[in-house]
């Protein structure tokens, strides 16, 4: 009953601002031939039929149970379609309180001076009209184009300096990979391409920073073979991110869901990754050793989960000299390991996705998930201490990326 009241709540809504949006369509086209009206009238219309008819169907079926290319992409172009929308709507508003302050201050003038002036005839401005339909056209424009950019897979390379770092792991060759969100996956072909290019980099050793699933383990099934490609002479280590425990859809019981979990544990030692649960494990290499440390997800928001465990996963590797922290929220690195574990030389997140939209040129970088994350992608420090944050291999939600490429990480030590 929820739900459906929701639905029908964002469906009112989205209707509302549908025709707020379309006095101002009608005025730009007003100069067109009445064919060329209909035609785009109709083609507006139809985004907000489909959008009604799919939020009413939603309620009654299992999310799960609809067709992948109806979940991945016909909800992404109704949603950008209204999020386009909104943002023309900004603009719209902006035209109308002219009119509303244009149309007081002349009532005002008539009641002072005893005039008689029109004020019925305060037109929209055209200007606006078509600025913001040039704004939110051309950013439901670029979201379309970023639906060919989810597979185009940017190497980051990074070379950090330890003084603490023992003697035989410089030179040591790290990737990193986040956030495979297995369930968005639909071209198997462009993903093992991204894995030719992790073993291409000829890593030591890999660490996957959690995520590997939207929500359940039966993603994954036919994909074991893709992945259980990457390999390195050292390993692969992993983590749970928050979308690992299937927090996010409805189980039958809670013994359903735990049986997920159990199932998705075993999908990881499938692949040959090594999942570190709350726990720390020794590398060795020439007699040396570094600690390697892997919590369960831990965010310092409160609507995401809490299942690491930092004071567990430390116990033992005190003595280490060197120490990686793979945690999947970054919002953990300043919540915690800063403030208590000033020995952990490297944390290594992914989680937030730079949100799969944003400007990263030379000297300027934004996404919207800064007004979110503090750190939110790429390389951080502070005092001794430095985060990486991968902004993901997969997709969710969105199925594109625009200005925010998938990542594959390159981080040597030195």
């Amino acid at each position: 009953m929820k739900r459906l009241l929701g639905s029908w709540v964002f469906i009112i809504t989205m209707v509302l601002i549908d025709l707020y949006v379309f006095q101002s369509l009608k005025l730009v086209t007003s100069t067109l031939s009445p064919k060329w009206r209909f035609g785009i009238h109709a083609a507006y219309w139809s985004f907000t039929a489909a959008a009604v008819i799919l939020f009413l169907v939603i309620p009654y079926v299992q999310f799960e149970s609809i067709p992948k290319f109806i979940r991945i992409y016909v909800i992404a172009i109704l949603f950008g379609f209204f999020i386009a929308k909104f943002i023309a709507m900004i603009f719209f508003l902006l035209d109308d309180v002219r009119r509303i302050l244009q149309w007081s201050g002349l009532k005002t003038y008539q009641l002072v001076k005893g005039e008689n002036i029109e004020t019925d005839s305060i037109s929209r401005s055209l200007f606006l009209s078509w600025l913001g339909i040039g704004v939110g056209g051309g950013l439901f424009g670029t979201l379309l184009y970023g639906f060919g950019n989810k597979y185009r897979y940017r190497i980051e390379k990074v070379k950090l300096s330890f003084k603490n770092l023992p003697a035989s792991f410089k030179g040591l060759k790290i990737v990193q990979i986040s956030d495979i969100h297995s369930g968005s996956l639909d071209d198997y072909a462009a993903v093992e391409k991204g894995i030719q290019k992790i073993l291409n980099l000829q890593p030591d050793i890999v660490f996957f920073t959690g995520d590997l699933v939207n929500n359940t383990a039966s993603e994954m099934e036919d994909k074991i073979s893709l992945f259980s490609a990457i390999k390195a002479p050292m390993g692969v280590y992993s983590i749970f991110g928050n979308h690992d425990y299937g927090d996010y859809v409805q189980w039958p019981s809670a013994e359903a869901k735990k049986e997920n979990l159990e199932k998705l544990k075993k999908v990881h030692a499938n692949l040959g990754w090594r999942l570190l649960l709350n726990e720390n494990i020794a590398i060795e290499k020439n007699g040396e050793q570094i600690a390697l440390i892997g919590i369960e997800n831990w965010g310092a928001r409160a609507n995401f989960s809490k299942y690491g465990n930092l004071k567990k996963a430390y116990q033992g590797a005190e003595h280490r000299p060197f120490k990686i922290l793979l945690s999947h929220d970054p919002s953990h690195w300043e919540a915690e390991v800063c403030k208590d574990y000033n020995d952990i030389d490297l944390m290594l997140s992914g989680h937030t996705h730079g949100m799969q939209f944003g400007v990263e040129i030379p000297g300027f970088r934004w996404s919207p998930v800064q007004y979110v994350y503090r750190q939110w992608g790429g390389l951080y420090k502070k005092s001794n201490q430095h985060l990486y944050v991968n902004r993901g291999f997969g997709f969710l939600g969105y199925p594109g990326r625009v200005g925010i490429l998938p990542e594959i990480t390159y981080i040597e030590l030195a």
